[in-house]
């Protein structure tokens, strides 16, 4: 038997020590061990992206990385995303756009929607729909066909690049 190891991660910006068996994936984790189930477990072979969270600031399949390898690293869930209102233009505009259906791959998309807007917002740039596409290659939806998944972050990115060019005129 191999014996748990000790890990250390922040999660949500809350620091977390425990014991885990060194073969339980990043997502069992945060799902049996945190009890936080926005992170979803599709494929488990890191080709849905229900699982997707931000691993230092950046997406990673959750189902694909082990609990030990975060050891000392920042995890951001769709819970901490939601709780600390990054994703809440995304959530409205899924809300309005019907972009959720069945919302099992919503998790996922919403993390990877964040990130990608965040680097479009870095770089100065208003994202195509074609972008758009190619940043949620990534995600699985089953539900939706993704013309309304894809209106509602083209929708976000537009209304921050206008409220950026509102700044910049003050």
């Amino acid at each position: 038997m191999i014996e748990p190891q000790p890990i250390a991660v922040t999660v949500n910006g809350a620091r977390v020590r425990r014991f885990v068996e060194p073969r339980v994936s990043l997502a069992d984790f945060l799902r049996r061990d945190l009890g936080l189930t926005g992170t979803h477990l599709g494929c488990e072979v890191g080709a849905c992206g229900a699982c997707i969270v931000n691993l230092d600031g950046r997406p990673v399949h959750a189902c694909l990385m082990l609990a030990v390898q975060a050891d000392g690293m920042r995890v951001d869930t769709v819970e901490g995303l939601s709780d600390s209102g990054e994703l809440a233009a995304l959530q409205a505009a899924f809300h309005a756009r019907n972009a959720l259906q069945c919302g099992f791959c919503t998790p996922g998309i919403l993390v990877v929607a964040q990130d990608f807007l965040r680097a479009c917002r870095a770089a100065g740039r208003m994202p195509s729909r074609a972008s758009i596409r190619d940043a949620l290659s990534g995600n699985y939806c089953r539900c939706t066909g993704y013309e309304a998944i894809v209106d509602a972050i083209e929708s976000v990115a537009r209304s921050q690049a206008e409220a950026a060019l509102g700044e910049d005129a003050a």
